[in-house]
């Protein structure tokens, strides 16, 4: 099964790149590798704010890495133009808006990670980092940027 059809099994429609909020490029890509900048969780299109450990669960905070995965998927679909050509997603670094005793950013992270999996097989299998920070742009409860190889 190719990257699209398994992206509609899932019912997933990839979205348009996000303009950028500051001074950045969506992606950048450098030989066969796709660096993409940080996205942040939006639900309904507006940002998905809040703070783990305080005021969002941490299945909510999976979904909202979950949502992140797919704006990442639509932002690597432009820069590559088809994600059938994606030979592996090399990295995934997630940070997770939370408090000073929550311990689980890599369980929130897992909404990302699992996705990629999905969408892309064993060449979803990927490093990655998953860190808690005080505060992330806009308040935003995730934020994560991917490295992508191309064939």
């Amino acid at each position: 099964m190719n990257v699209y059809e398994q992206l509609q099994s899932l019912n997933i429609n990839l979205p348009a790149v996000a303009t950028p909020a500051a001074a950045y490029v969506p992606f950048v890509r450098s030989g066969n590798l796709v660096y993409l900048s940080g996205h942040i969780a939006k639900k309904d299109g507006v940002v998905w704010t809040g703070q783990l450990g305080k005021n969002i669960s941490t299945e909510e905070g999976k979904l909202a890495a979950r949502a992140v995965a797919i704006d990442l998927l639509g932002t690597l679909h432009a820069a590559v133009g088809d994600l059938n050509q994606i030979k592996r997603i090399v990295k995934v670094m997630s940070l997770v808006n939370s408090t000073a005793d929550f311990t689980e950013q890599h369980l929130v992270t897992n909404g990302c990670s699992e996705l990629l999996g999905q969408v892309f097989g064993a060449a979803g299998a990927h490093a990655r980092s998953a860190f808690g920070v005080a505060q992330i742009p806009m308040g935003a409860c995730v934020e994560i940027e991917l490295i992508a190889e191309v064939a």
